[in-house]
């Protein structure tokens, strides 16, 4: 099937089996922005929301998010992560937060799925924290960056 690895010969779904794959250090780093109106954003910055710490509370949600997703991501492997971090950063310029996240493994895959994850569940979570603020907030632009270790080496966005 196109030489993507999650089918058999079949057709069918399947775990990639990665038994014979060398253990490497791997890292994977993602971006996104939760895009909202200045006055939202204002609540953000200078604690006045509801709910609490908006920001602290997204990125502990990045944070579990990353060590969850092989039970989000069906085909995902169970990894030992060695780092997870979510960085948010107030941008007036957007308005909004923009988000990146970086994950680190020593094992035989990636860890593309858990920064893109982590990212993901941030900014959902940030638009829970202020959605009683602003429900037309928009969460956009999540990618990935960067990612290296493994058979395929290097890769960064745009490069």
């Amino acid at each position: 099937m196109s030489g993507l690895s999650h089918f058999d010969a079949e057709g069918h779904a399947h775990m990639v089996d990665v038994t014979g794959k060398p253990v490497t250090a791997r890292q994977a780093i993602a971006s996104g922005h939760v895009k909202m109106a200045p006055e939202t954003l204002a609540i953000i910055v200078e604690g006045r929301a509801d709910k609490g710490d908006v920001l602290g509370v997204a990125r502990l949600a990045g944070i579990m998010a990353a060590k969850r997703t092989a039970e989000l991501i069906p085909l995902c492997h169970p990894l030992p992560l060695t780092k997870v971090s979510v960085d948010l950063a107030p941008d007036p310029a957007l308005p909004g937060i923009r988000i990146s996240t970086t994950v680190r493994t020593t094992s035989r895959t990636g860890v593309e799925m858990e920064a893109l994850t982590a990212v993901s569940v941030a900014a959902l979570t940030l638009y829970d924290m202020v959605k009683a603020v602003e429900k037309g907030m928009v969460i956009g632009e999540i990618r990935l960056e960067m990612k290296e270790g493994g058979k395929s080496g290097r890769y960064e966005a745009g490069a």
